[in-house]
């Protein structure tokens, strides 16, 4: 293997509203709009990021808000929890926060020595914030004190009806097994790599197979550092017999994609050219970014499709 997996660079979820979405990640958990775009493939529907003060590869989700769409149905086959890493004692601080926002599903648990705060976001989807340390600076723009802000990803977990050949291919990706409680086995990076970089997998054999819809984890996608790392990372998962497309321009990174053998649509993303490069930092998520394909219809997007967020 000539590349190197440094975690996760993002997580892509499907939503119902935009205002709601943005909302409940920037109001509620903290964290900081990095862009506000278009989804490539559908202009009429925004692709909104979230993560820290630069959109840094490892802490950032993103969602398409499909006006109206039904939700998801969890199950087999994706990824059916994402969580983020907080301070050691923070729990307590969020517990009260997400509660005084009236957010579903709060529930204290542990997994693996970790303590874990699971929740519900606006679209039923399956979140958690775990105890861990974490050297990560998180965005301190919001109202969350320091002490207790979210610094990335912690984990994803995928809930699949084989586990085996997708271990394997975490195995190819560089992970190694790290633990394991229960149906959960943990994949971790060995050197902790971006601090976000670590996969369980939940094996479910008798679950029903998900159904995509708003609150589903549309793809993962793991973060290389260049062009050149994701090219031999291409042609090592062409050599293992997947599908693999060509890279693909996002405007913020270049993205191959392919299915892995769960089912999880898999991505790896390069690290470059970053977030601020069509925006200042100080203004990054603020104005309506468009890819060049798509500068064209701004006028009918902002009028027909794309409500005004509030901030």
């Amino acid at each position: 293997m000539t590349y190197h997996i440094n975690g996760l660079h993002h997580v892509t979820a499907l939503a119902s509203d935009a205002q709601t979405n943005n909302d409940f990640f920037t109001r509620t958990l903290g964290l900081r709009r990095v862009k506000k775009t278009v989804n490539f493939d559908a202009p009429q529907v925004y692709h909104l990021y979230y993560g820290d003060r630069t959109g840094t590869p490892g802490t950032v989700i993103t969602h398409f808000p499909f006006p109206h769409t039904r939700r998801g149905q969890p199950g087999t086959g994706e990824v059916g929890e994402t969580a983020f890493a907080v301070p050691k004692g923070a729990l307590d601080y969020w517990q009260a926060r997400l509660s005084q926002s009236g957010v579903a599903g709060l529930t204290r648990s542990d997994r693996l020595g970790e303590a874990r705060l699971c929740f519900a976001g606006p679209d039923g989807e399956a979140l958690a914030l775990v105890e861990t340390d974490d050297a990560r600076a998180p965005w301190t723009g919001a109202d969350v004190p320091e002490a207790h802000a979210i610094r990335g990803f912690h984990s994803v977990t995928m809930c699949l009806a084989e586990a085996d050949a997708s271990a394997a291919l975490l195995a190819r990706l560089g992970y190694v097994e790290t633990g394991r409680e229960g149906a959960v086995t943990r994949y971790a990076l060995p050197d902790g790599g971006n601090g976000a970089g670590r996969i369980d997998i939940e094996h479910a054999p008798d679950t029903d197979e998900a159904r995509q819809g708003a609150g589903s984890v549309h793809h993962i996608a793991f973060s290389v550092p260049d062009r050149d790392a994701q090219d031999a990372a291409r042609r090592d998962m062409l050599d293992a017999g997947y599908q693999v497309t060509p890279p693909i321009d996002r405007d913020y990174f270049w993205a191959i994609y392919f299915r892995s053998p769960g089912g999880v649509l898999f991505e790896i993303a390069t690290d470059v050219p970053g977030f601020d490069r069509d925006e200042d930092i100080a203004h990054l998520g603020e104005a309506l970014k468009l890819p060049r394909q798509h500068a064209h219809l701004r006028a009918e997007l902002e009028q027909r499709h794309l409500a005004p967020l509030s901030d």
